[in-house]
């Protein structure tokens, strides 16, 4: 039988071995990834028009990232994502509602391992969120030192000795805190 110790350190090198898994070196399949969902997604939508947009990391080449992709979807009014929930869940999607962003509609999906595959991010037309989201990846891939140095720190925050998620995700505020307003700053004089 196992004593404490060896358990919370068994239990250590799974969580260990799942971080360094999870975040991967690019894969240039999810740009396809990404095109067949948003088809799938324009689709479900119907007579609701939506623009579907790819986000994150997976849409920056060159940098480590969750195979998850991010996809941000821009709507006339929430109510058009609220009322196409279902034609989503039809596609595997799971609807969390705002889920922590006042004035998103989030939802989630998985495969049949129940490896999650998809996040999808929706906003209203002229949301702050979607320029944050654009400026954010359009500026690291315009800046691939900042990309990389991005990418690096992703791979110091899964390589420790006792990853978690929280930690992970703690990990990369202070980068994000100080790259996004100068990539919203520079995406705004961009498209001016």
């Amino acid at each position: 039988m196992w004593d404490k110790l060896a358990v919370a350190n068994h239990e250590g090198l799974i969580q260990k071995a799942i971080m360094v898994a999870f975040v991967v070196p690019h894969d240039p399949r999810w740009k396809m990834a990404f095109e067949d969902e948003a088809k799938a997604i324009k689709h479900a939508f119907a007579n609701a028009p939506v623009d579907v947009h790819h986000i994150g990391s997976t849409a920056i080449p060159g940098i480590l990232a969750k195979p998850i992709i991010d996809l941000l979807g821009i709507v006339a009014t929430l109510a058009d994502a609220d009322a196409k929930a279902s034609a989503l869940e039809s596609l595997g999607f799971e609807a969390m509602g705002a889920y922590g962003i006042a004035g998103r509609r989030y939802f989630r999906k998985t495969d049949s391992n129940g490896i999650r595959t998809h996040h999808l991010h929706v906003f209203e037309q002229g949301s702050q969120h979607v320029e944050r989201h654009f400026a954010f990846r359009d500026y690291l891939i315009a800046h691939p030192a900042v990309a990389q140095e991005y990418s690096s720190l992703k791979e110091r925050l899964t390589q420790s000795d006792a990853p978690t998620w929280d930690a992970y995700l703690d990990g990369k505020d202070p980068f994000i805190s100080r790259v996004e307003p100068q990539a919203v700053d520079w995406y705004r004089k961009l498209n001016r």
